[in-house]
């Protein structure tokens, strides 16, 4: 550690805001267990103990929200997750490097986007007045609000997320896909095999272990439908199909002050995320690629 302590002081910096901000937040984890008091303190409050988690099962609201958070984390994992890798293949035949590079620079540039920003792009273009409403009312046909019918809130959702997301994660796929011997294609081509054929049996193979790592990433986070976007396109028209843990924890902490129920909500989200990245690592270990730990 000696020899090596300006590495360390470089990572100072990082070790510290984890600490600040990451593992000393943990001691607010005990307000899910008492009967909070503002005068008293986390420390004085009354303990409850699992009042609140049993208060939080016997809620009609419960099963409704958890199916929801389940529902819309499936929708992205099973159409927003091929999406990069896709992009990224036929982003890895383009031969003219400058329209590459157009092509990147323009599909991730909306990751740098705030949910603020780019839901005001969407809204321009699928609110009741927006673009789409106007063109059809000049083609004299009704008028379709997307931001208030539940039947298509979730496409909505899921849409919106992969328009905003696949270019940034594409170039995770396309740096692995760098890393792939050229002698490979050569072999490939000798054997004649064919565009797709080289695809499916040299270019999947070599991004296979950082596929199966992301997809143990993503599937740790079933429970973490995006609090950012629903929160922007949520309103109470859609709360059957739209209203998720997160936003749920919102009104029970920050709007109704129920910070002792909002927070055993949020444990409990935490739980089950920490036990899904474990069996999903597991799995991906004992199929032979590369996990997490």
């Amino acid at each position: 550690m000696w020899q090596a302590r300006h590495i360390y002081l470089l990572i100072l910096p990082t070790i510290a805001f984890f600490a600040v901000f990451t593992y000393a937040p943990f001691y607010g984890i005990t307000l899910a267990f008492k009967d909070f008091k503002i005068m008293s303190g986390i420390l004085h409050s009354p303990w409850v103990g699992f009042e609140h988690f049993r208060s939080m099962f016997a809620s009609e609201k419960f099963p409704e929200l958890l199916r929801n958070t389940v529902v819309i984390s499936l929708y992205r994992l099973v159409f927003g997750f091929p999406v990069p890798i896709l992009f990224a293949l036929l982003l890895n035949e383009v031969r003219q490097l400058w329209f590459k590079r157009s092509i990147q620079t323009i599909t991730y540039f909306p990751h740098f986007l705030s949910w603020v920003v780019f839901g005001g792009i969407v809204y321009n273009f699928i609110g009741p007045s927006g673009i789409i409403n106007l063109l059809l009312a000049n083609a004299g046909l009704d008028k379709f609000n997307f931001t208030t019918n539940a039947e298509v809130f979730r496409t909505v959702i899921v849409v919106t997320a992969i328009l905003k997301e696949f270019g940034w994660g594409a170039i995770i796929y396309l740096a692995a896909l760098s890393g792939i011997d050229a002698q490979l294609y050569e072999a490939a081509k000798i054997d004649g095999a064919g565009k797709l054929r080289q695809i499916w049996h040299v270019t999947l193979p070599g991004i296979r272990p950082i596929i199966a790592l992301l997809f143990c990433l993503q599937l740790a986070g079933i429970l973490d439908a995006g609090f950012d976007q629903i929160f922007i396109f949520l309103n109470p028209a859609v709360y059957d199909v739209g209203d998720i843990i997160d936003t749920y924890v919102y009104r029970l902490g920050l709007l109704q002050s129920q910070f002792e129920l909002a927070t055993a909500v949020g444990l409990f989200k935490g739980v089950i995320g920490m036990v899904l990245i474990i069996a999903a690592n597991t799995t991906i270990r004992r199929m032979g690629e590369k996990s997490l730990w």
